[in-house]
């Protein structure tokens, strides 16, 4: 294992870091902060070197782009984190026996925190800000399409770790290597948890590989349901919104459902999507409405293929439904469980599609863009789980610990 030795100095630094302190935590966060603020022009610089491999029509191209203000924002974000409340040392449940043993049930880090992801550098600094005010060590392995970006982002933490007298391996990059990927798969006994952010295909292949604890998250196939008692005004705000604020990201819309008896409305709701040259793969029924209206070079006949897929582009499938029953049902079947979304007007349709539904984010009249560690008023977040143990949605702080017992006697021994 060629990078062993980078293992076992994290593990070794996850034992230094949770005895920390959370001024000095704090401290240091705004330190990064800071030195990210003066080194825009290099972190430009870096990134555009990752840019200039990649083609701009790539959806991949947003991800990627470090831009001044994004710099700005992400600094402020880890500003924000160093205001959270820190979630490690926190009393949760306390009891004393009839023995006379006295029980605390208290929270700790994870430990060691592997990510594997790809071309978003953003997610190195938001990894290592949760992780390090979790008291988390995190070990980070990014896409080759980011590497020039992570690796001066690294590079800036690590200084500010040194210059703290800080063990620089609390957070460790590998290599962008097929090879370093398959070591963190298998890195039984050094890391405790791994967290895979990215496409369907890389969050499957760890899932179905590694040897660590997996805690799967990102994969969004989303659907909003127009139903019989939707409001336009609002439906078509809400599909626009969910499909073109940022079509790389996990929360992007892929599929509308339309309730059969609304279909004459089919054209004013997804009109505004033209204007961002959204791809529309229309079912027969959906077909038949948009063919005159909508423009077209951007509509298709759908084929089976159009449903059940992440676009993470300006495309969209349309699937005409005859009641709520059937799109719950067909949500179950083509739901990656991430976010799902119903615009209605009638209480009882709401209520029956927010308890039926089974996803980790499910919304009524409101954009599926929220799905989101900040907009839940949460700082940032390391990623958003779709899974049912451990941690559901967007995770932070307090979904990066566990917890464990402590016990105090004066003796005692069982008979």
């Amino acid at each position: 294992m060629q990078n062993l030795q980078l293992f076992k100095s994290a593990q070794k630094a996850s034992r230094k870091l949770s005895i920390l302190s959370v001024d000095v935590i704090n401290n240091i966060l705004l330190e990064v902060a800071q030195k990210t603020l003066a080194s825009i022009p290099f972190l430009v610089a870096e990134n555009q070197k990752d840019l200039a491999r990649m083609e701009k029509s790539n959806p991949k191209y947003d991800r990627l782009l470090l831009s001044e203000s994004r710099i700005i924002s992400i600094a402020e974000d880890i500003k924000n984190v160093a205001k959270l409340d820190y979630p490690v040392d926190k009393l949760l449940e306390s009891k004393t026996l009839a023995n006379g043993l006295k029980l605390r049930k208290v929270s700790v880090p994870l430990g060691v925190v592997g990510i594997i992801y790809e071309a978003r550098p953003n997610v190195t600094f938001d990894c290592f800000s949760l992780c390090l005010k979790s008291g988390n060590v995190v070990v980070l392995k990014g896409g080759s399409d980011a590497e020039f970006s992570n690796i001066a982002i690294v590079k800036i933490i690590h200084e500010v770790l040194v210059e703290n007298g800080l063990d620089k391996n609390v957070i460790t990059l590998l290599p962008a290597s097929r090879e370093a990927t398959e070591e963190l798969l298998n890195a039984v006994g050094y890391v405790d948890v791994l967290i895979p952010r990215g496409s369907q295909s890389l969050i499957d292949y760890v899932r179905n590989n590694a040897k660590v604890p997996v805690i799967e998250t990102g994969a969004g196939i989303v659907h909003v349901y127009f139903d019989t008692f939707g409001d336009v005004e609002k439906g078509k705000n809400i599909i626009n919104n969910s499909k073109t604020r940022r079509v790389s990201v996990c929360n992007a819309l892929d599929c509308l459902l339309i309730s059969k008896s609304r279909l004459s409305d089919l054209y004013q709701l997804v009109e505004l999507l033209a204007k961002s040259n959204v791809i529309i793969y229309a079912d027969d029924e959906a077909y038949k409405i948009l063919v005159e209206k909508y423009p077209s070079n951007l509509l298709q006949k759908a084929t089976q293929e159009s449903f059940g897929t992440e676009f993470l582009d300006y495309k969209m499938a349309i699937k005409t439904i005859d009641t709520i029953d059937e799109a719950i049902d067909y949500i179950a079947e083509y739901s990656s469980k991430h976010s799902e979304a119903i615009v209605s007007e009638n209480q009882e349709h709401i209520d029956l599609f927010l308890k039926s539904v089974d996803a980790s984010a499910v919304y009524a009249n409101v954009s599926t863009a929220f799905t989101d560690g900040a907009q839940f008023g949460m700082g940032a977040e390391i990623g958003i789980s779709t899974q049912k143990l451990h941690a559901r949605g967007p995770m932070a702080l307090p979904e990066l610990t566990t917890y464990k017992w402590l016990i105090e006697g004066n003796g005692q021994i069982r008979s």
